[in-house]
């Protein structure tokens, strides 16, 4: 890393801005008058570039001594403090463990070490979403428990995880113990639902008891394997029964179901892990807020999980400013094949790495972690355009736009970090940036240019200021 001294010109510098839509008071503190001290900054840069001429590379000569002091400037305040990370990463879907299960050992470690270490250039996941049960990208549709009227879960078992996901996440958790995971399920048991289907049905009002059963046998036989699940979601995309597998679930369901049945056989049988709510999209805030207004569930619920395939990333201010003591999760988003380069990175990192984050999330997660070069292994009626974050052909591994989204916040915002008070003085649109403070207390700043034009500009970080500049669509991670 380079060292640069900076001075700041006595009396010449004054500034005032846009402050995030989540200050207190719309505003940001001014920098401070006067004379700052000259401060040596330690400093890498990562680079992505529009055309994939640079993706996440280190970059020298982006971060100078102040050229101008009148350049419009973010302003980075570490004493204003907002909400913790958790982490950065994928949905680990059951196709993509088959996937990297049918890789050589050797390929295999040397992609997952890439993706979950920290040393070189590997990238940091910290976060992964696991299906609870079959997804729609897993080969064929499977629940834990095909027994029809086995309310007592005698027969459940992992069955079908066992095979690819269980020994992959083992890898994983050898390589990245400390790794959060979440599980969210697509459909009950189809002897549990409405319809007899994966596809669509509700879940009847007399297998409550045994479904909040299921989640409990999920995480006690997970826990058995050695894995912790840090957080559960109640269910995918509630309002979308078109998916296969899928469910639907009304919000006086869901809070039915927390207060009476899961939140209890959670307590009953000492499981902590987390219950998190809706994890559909930013358009239905209504669906959330009606869950939490609920006093009895909302005793038992961590926090709300986001989608961004409808609605906007601000609906996730609107349930902090209601709910300010629940957690705020971003679950998944997906990039469809072909993938768009300029495109998906511009997209991705302004709506769900810096928009999420800005908005109260404590994780950022793409979609679909692996799929091959055919987009496949998908359910019959998946999702058949899901491009992974990585494309894996036997034992080569491509690295696409989902892959470097994550690793621009991943690889240097650890679990722990805080985000801090960032703001531009510019139009706040042309400049989307998002700042945190690290365990080790770094600065860690990420930075889009959203505009088709160059930008210069100051970055002040209590008082201390410097340079540097971005073509159009470039993003980049400072670490300061």
């Amino acid at each position: 890393m380079r060292k640069f001294l900076i001075g700041i010109l006595s009396g010449m510098f004054a500034v005032t801005f846009a402050g995030s839509c989540d200050s207190p008071g719309n505003g940001t503190k001014p920098p401070p008058e006067g004379n700052p001290p000259v401060s040596e900054i330690e400093s890498v840069v990562y680079l992505t570039k529009p055309d994939a001429s640079a993706k996440f590379k280190t970059q020298e000569g982006l971060v100078k001594k102040m050229s101008n002091p009148y350049l419009p400037a973010i302003v980075v305040d570490k004493d204003q403090k907002f909400q913790q990370v958790d982490g950065f990463g994928f949905t680990l879907t059951g196709g993509s463990a088959k996937l990297l299960w049918a890789m050589s050992s050797g390929a295999r470690s040397q992609i997952l070490e890439k993706l979950f270490g920290l040393a070189g250039d590997a990238i940091g996941t910290s976060y992964l979403r696991l299906s609870l049960g079959s997804s729609d990208l897993d080969e064929y549709t499977f629940s834990y428990n095909p027994e029809p009227g086995d309310v007592d879960m005698k027969h459940f078992d992992l069955g079908y995880d066992r095979k690819y996901l269980i020994p992959v996440l083992k890898i994983i958790l050898g390589i990245n113990p400390r790794i959060r995971l979440m599980a969210s399920p697509w459909s009950a048991p189809v002897w549990m639902k409405t319809n007899n289907s994966t596809i669509g049905g509700r879940l009847k009002t007399e297998y409550y008891q045994a479904y909040a059963l299921y989640f409990v046998s999920y995480i006690q036989q997970m826990k058995a394997e050695g894995i912790v699940i840090d957080a559960v979601t109640v269910q995918n995309e509630p309002l979308h029964g078109g998916n296969n597998p899928s469910m639907e679930m009304s919000p006086a369901e869901q809070a039915s179901f927390i207060k009476d049945y899961l939140g209890p056989a959670f307590n009953a049988n000492h499981i902590a892990t987390k219950i998190v709510i809706y994890d559909h999209n930013c358009d239905r805030t209504d669906y959330p807020l009606a869950v939490l207004a609920d006093v009895q569930a909302n005793g038992y619920i961590d926090g709300t999980a986001f989608h961004l395939y409808g609605g906007n990333i601000g609906a996730m201010s609107t349930l902090h400013n209601a709910y300010p003591d629940k957690s705020l999760y971003f679950t998944e988003q997906w990039i469809g094949a072909p993938a768009n380069f300029a495109g998906d990175i511009k997209w991705h990192m302004r709506e769900v790495i810096i928009g999420s984050m800005r908005n109260w999330s404590k994780i950022a997660l793409e979609w679909n972690l692996a799929s091959s070069p055919k987009l496949e292994p998908h359910t019959p009626g998946g999702c058949s355009n899901c491009l992974g974050a990585i494309t894996i052909d036997v034992n080569k591994v491509t690295l696409n736009p989902g892959y470097y989204i994550i690793a621009h916040a991943a690889k240097h915002i650890r679990p722990g970090s805080v985000r801090i008070e960032s703001g531009y003085s510019g139009n706040p649109d042309d400049l989307p940036n998002v700042a945190f403070l690290t365990p080790d207390n770094k600065v860690v700043i990420l930075v889009l240019n959203n505009i088709d034009t160059k930008q210069i500009f100051n970055i002040n970080i209590n008082g201390t200021i410097f340079t540097s500049e971005l073509a159009a669509g470039e993003v980049a991670t400072y670490v300061l």
